[in-house]
């Protein structure tokens, strides 16, 4: 009995194009490909080459045409870490994904010292403070120096001392030495390091706070203090609100005013405090800040929903312009002090 010729390359379905591609490509590249399948996905494969029949060979160039073009198409793959992980995992072992997946989950770079380059100085300042001083000594000789002054000056003093006291010592590093330390930091720091959630829970629930209507976010924060009371004042601390527009200086409130819609401003300035109204009128010309007033007394009782929604878009604007760097929200420690 003939085999019967295929030749239309639009009568082929999904099962047959994977079935030709795995042929043309040859024993070998198909028994690799088969290692990222489970049993269903080559169950159907097989037989699908099985009952496929002759396939002329303007359709098998088709293919890979069509195959190249999907390929180079920006929107064809989407890699995740989840999907990368599930991949490694048909192919091998699973402490060995999981080496792989801490290095790709850590701080970006190609070596160890780029990585520590990416991570912030007291993550790494709490870290080496454990380690021997002259492990930290040759760790500050390798990474920036910049970022080895952040790193020292969070150190203790006299540790910090200790370690410069080496650096000064110290010659020419040995690579014995130098892959020692790579090893320590890689298997007690760096693993550590993606293991962990390098964001901060209670920053995270914050920024979540903040986004929240203000009367579930106040009931929620409620039942928080009753049950967390640590986590509930660290995420309060974290949150920016409408009312921590007072503590910005005068230049960021103008830069505030105008990048903000105008006709949200009376609304928003109806449920604040009189020291932060005030903030706003001295902070306008005599003009803008007559007409401001006038808005706002002609705007008369407002709802509370309306006012909170224009407050919370105010503060979105300004975490925008915060995050293009245009102001500074500043945290109220001693080092956000201006100085006139």
């Amino acid at each position: 009995m003939a085999l019967r010729l295929r030749e239309d390359y639009r009568t082929l379905t999904g099962a047959e194009k994977a079935a030709v591609f795995l042929l043309a490509l040859g024993e070998d590249h198909t028994a690799r490909l088969f290692e990222y399948m489970d049993e269903e996905e080559i169950m159907e494969i097989s037989q699908t080459m099985a009952t496929l029949g002759k396939v002329s060979s303007g359709i098998v160039e088709r293919l890979f045409v069509d195959f190249a073009e999907q390929m180079s198409s920006t929107s064809s793959l989407v890699g995740t870490l989840d999907s990368t992980e599930r991949l490694l995992m048909k192919v091998m072992g699973k402490d060995k994904v999981g080496q792989i997946m801490e290095e790709i989950r850590g701080p970006a770079g190609r070596t160890m010292w780029e990585k520590l380059g990416n991570v912030n100085e007291e993550v790494l300042a709490n870290f080496l403070q454990k380690e021997y001083p002259q492990t930290v000594a040759v760790v500050m000789s390798k990474i920036a120096p910049d970022h080895a002054a952040r790193v020292l000056a969070m150190l203790p003093e006299g540790f910090a001392m200790e370690v410069i006291n080496r650096m000064l010592k110290m010659e020419a590093i040995q690579k014995e030495v130098l892959d020692d330390v790579e090893r320590t930091l890689r298997t007690e720091f760096m693993s550590n390091l993606a293991r962990t959630n390098r964001r901060d829970s209670h920053e995270m629930m914050a920024e979540i706070f903040n986004s929240l209507d203000r009367t579930v976010e106040q009931r929620f924060m409620t039942v928080l203090e009753e049950t967390e009371p640590d986590s509930a004042e660290k995420i309060r601390n974290l949150m920016f609100t409408f009312e921590d527009l007072g503590k910005l200086d005068p230049s960021s409130i103008q830069t505030i005013i105008r990048a903000i819609d105008k006709d949200k401003l009376p609304i928003a300035l109806k449920g604040a405090t009189d020291t932060l109204r005030d903030l706003f009128f001295s902070n306008m010309s005599e003009r803008a800040a007559k007409i401001l007033r006038e808005d706002m007394a002609a705007l008369g009782p407002a709802r509370l929903k309306d006012v909170e929604d224009a407050q919370q878009y105010i503060v979105n604007t300004t975490k925008e312009l915060e995050a293009r760097g245009e102001i500074v929200i500043a945290a109220g420690g001693e080092e956000d002090e201006l100085i006139y």
